[in-house]
C-alpha cells in the first residue's frame, strides 16, 4: 500500500487524501497471486490514530478567531495562541482586542506590569511558599541595619575629626592594622571554634551575633563621646562586627537550600544578593534623608544617631527574629529529632519541618535544654556525679551494642545538679543507630516523668537497691520497642533528609570498646 500525504498552499483547511494503489491479479500465476493477496488494502492502526479529536471531514475556514487551548506564562505575563486563518498569534489571556481599554484598565496593566518585573528580578522562580514572607522581614532588616551603619561611619568620621591632630594618612595606618586587622583575625578565631555551631545551632547563632552586630554599631556611635578612645572603641566594635560577617556568610547557603525547591540554589543566592543591594540602598536614603532634615542644625544631626539607635536596631533585630521564623530547616539535628520522636511518642505523628521550626525557638545557647529529665548526646563527664546505675550500664556493654543511655547528674553553672539522661554512642554507629537510641532515651525519659521525685530519691542514696537496678535495665528493655524503620520512613516522608543527622562536636564524641 502506498498513502500520499499532500497540503494544500491554503493552510486555513488541511486536506488529507489516502491513495491506496489496487492490486493486479496476474492470471494463472499463483505465487504472483499470494504476493499481490499479501498486500491488500491495509487500515491505519490504533496507533496512527490521533487522540486530540479533530475532525478530518470538517473543511470550512474559521469565520472568527480561533482560541487555541495552549497558555504561555512568560515575564509574568499570560497570553493563549488565537488562530485567525492565516496566522498564529499570542493574545493575552481573557483580553479582549475589540474592547477599548479605559485609563483604569492601562493604569492597572502598568502596576501588574511593574510589579511582575520587580518580582522576577528579585524573587527567584521556584522557592517555597514561605520565601516571601522571608524577604518582607528581611527588606525591614536591612533598610534600617544599612540606615544605622552610614549613621555610626558619619560618627567614625566625625570623630577623627575631633580627637586626631595627626594627619590622616597616619590615622588610616593605625585604623587599618588594629581595627581591620584584629577584626579579621578574629572571624578566623571564631569561625574555627563554631564550625559545627552553625549547622546545628543555625537560629540560635544566627540570631545572637545580630544582636552582637547591634551593639557593635552602638559602639562605633560613641566615638564622638570618647574621641581619645577611638581606635579601642572601633577595634571592638569591629571585632563584634566581623564575628557576625562570618556567621552571616557560613549559613547563608543552608538559609537558601531551605526554600529552593529544585536544584537551584544559586539563583536563590543571587536573588539573595540583589535584595541586599536593593535594601541596603533604601536604607542609604532613609539616612540621606534623615541628614537632610537636620543639616541646618548641627547640634540636632550630631545627636540624631543617638536619638535613632535604639528604635532602628529594635525594629532590626524584630525584622531577623520574624525572618528567621519563616526559615524551614529540613535537615536533622539532635534538638529537632527529639522534638520529631516526642510527637510520635506522644501523638503519633511525624511533625513537618515548618512545625517543628515553631516549636525549635531560638532560644540563648545557655538557656538549652531546660526541663526535667534533658537528654543529652556525648561522653560521661568524670568531673559530674556518677550514679551505680551508669556505671553497671557501662560494665555490662557488648560488641553488639552501638550505643549506651544512662542517668547522669550534671553540676556547675551550666546545670547545677540536674538529672539528665546520657546516650553515649560507638564507633560507627550510623543514622539509625542515633534515631533508635535517641528514641528509646525518649520512652525512657517519659517513664521517669511519672515518678520523677522516686528516681530523683534513688538516685540520690548512698545504696542503691538491687530491686531499683532491676527496674532501671527492664526500663530500658521496655524503651527499645518500635520499628525504626518504619520510623525512618516515615520521616523521611514528612520532608526530612534523614541520610544524615547533624551533630555538635561534643555530641560527636564517641567511645570504643576494648577486647577482654
Amino acid at each position: 500500500m502506498q498513502s500520499l500525504f499532500f497540503v494544500t498552499s491554503d493552510t486555513s483547511t488541511l486536506h488529507f487524501y489516502w491513495n491506496t494503489l489496487k492490486p493486479q491479479w496476474v492470471v494463472g500465476n499463483p505465487i504472483v497471486q499470494q504476493r499481490e493477496l499479501n498486500r491488500k488494502i491495509l487500515t491505519p492502526s490504533n496507533s496512527l490514530k490521533t487522540s486530540y479529536g479533530y475532525d478530518f471531514d470538517r473543511g470550512e475556514e474559521p469565520t472568527t478567531a480561533v482560541r487555541l487551548p495552549v497558555v504561555i506564562r512568560k515575564s509574568g505575563r499570560t497570553s493563549r495562541y488565537t488562530w485567525d486563518g492565516t496566522h498564529l498569534q499570542l493574545v493575552s489571556f481573557g483580553a479582549d482586542t475589540s474592547e477599548c481599554f479605559t485609563f483604569h484598565d492601562w493604569f492597572r496593566k502598568i502596576l501588574h506590569f511593574c510589579s511582575s518585573a520587580v518580582r522576577n528580578f528579585l524573587i527567584p522562580r521556584q522557592v517555597h511558599e514561605n520565601y516571601m514572607d522571608y524577604v518582607k522581614w528581611k527588606f525591614l532588616h536591612r533598610v534600617f541595619s544599612s540606615a544605622l551603619q552610614v549613621l555610626a561611619t558619619q560618627a567614625m568620621f566625625r570623630a577623627i575629626g575631633i580627637g586626631y591632630s595627626r594627619s590622616l594618612p597616619s590615622a588610616a595606618a593605625l585604623n587599618w592594622l588594629l581595627k581591620d586587622g584584629v577584626g579579621r583575625l578574629s572571624r578566623c578565631i571564631y569561625t574555627a571554634s563554631m564550625a559545627s555551631a552553625f549547622d546545628t545551632n543555625l537560629k540560635r547563632v544566627r540570631l545572637s551575633t545580630s544582636i552582637l552586630f547591634s551593639l557593635s554599631i552602638g559602639i562605633e556611635l560613641l566615638t564622638p563621646v570618647f574621641p581619645r578612645y577611638f581606635l579601642l572603641l572601633a577595634t571592638v566594635a569591629n571585632i563584634a562586627k566581623q564575628i557576625s560577617l562570618a556567621c552571616y556568610l557560613a549559613t547563608s547557603s543552608t538559609v537558601h537550600r531551605s526554600f529552593a525547591i529544585a536544584d537551584n540554589l544559586s539563583e536563590v543566592s543571587a536573588k539573595a544578593l540583589i535584595q541586599t543591594v536593593c535594601f541596603d540602598n533604601v536604607g542609604l536614603m532613609l539616612a540621606a534623608l534623615l541628614n537632610t532634615l537636620c543639616k541646618n542644625n548641627q547640634r540636632l544631626q550630631a545627636g540624631l544617631p543617638l536619638v535613632v539607635y535604639p528604635i532602628f536596631s529594635a525594629i532590626d533585630l524584630f525584622g531577623i527574629y520574624q525572618g528567621l521564623k519563616h526559615v524551614h530547616l529540613q535537615t536533622l539535628t539532635k534538638d529537632r529529632l527529639e522534638i520529631i520522636l516526642d510527637s510520635w511518642i506522644e501523638l503519633g505523628f511525624i511533625p513537618s519541618p515548618s512545625e517543628v521550626s515553631k516549636d525549635e525557638g531560638m532560644n540563648f545557647l545557655w538557656s538549652k535544654g531546660r526541663g526535667q529529665w534533658p537528654i543529652r548526646i556525648g561522653c560521661v563527664d568524670p568531673k559530674d556525679p556518677i550514679p551505680k546505675i551508669s556505671m553497671l550500664t557501662m560494665q555490662n556493654l557488648g560488641s553488639e551494642d552501638f550505643y549506651f543511655i544512662c542517668m547522669e547528674t550534671c553540676s556547675g553553672l551550666r546545670r547545677n545538679g540536674q538529672l539528665g539522661i546520657l546516650l553515649c554512642l560507638r564507633e560507627g554507629a550510623g543514622t539509625t543507630d542515633i534515631i533508635m537510641g535517641l528514641l528509646q532515651a525518649c520512652h525512657i525519659r517519659k517513664a521517669l516523668l511519672q515518678s520523677s521525685s522516686r528516681w530523683e530519691y534513688i538516685l540520690e542514696a548512698s545504696y542503691i537497691s538491687e530491686s531499683a537496678i532491676r527496674e532501671w535495665f527492664n526500663l530500658v528493655e521496655d524503651g527499645t520497642e518500635g520499628d525504626v524503620n518504619l520510623l525512618k520512613e516515615e520521616i523521611r516522608k514528612s520532608g526530612w533528609a534523614v541520610q544524615n543527622i547533624l551533630l555538635n562536636g561534643q555530641e560527636q564524641v564517641r567511645y570504643t570498646l576494648l577486647d577482654s
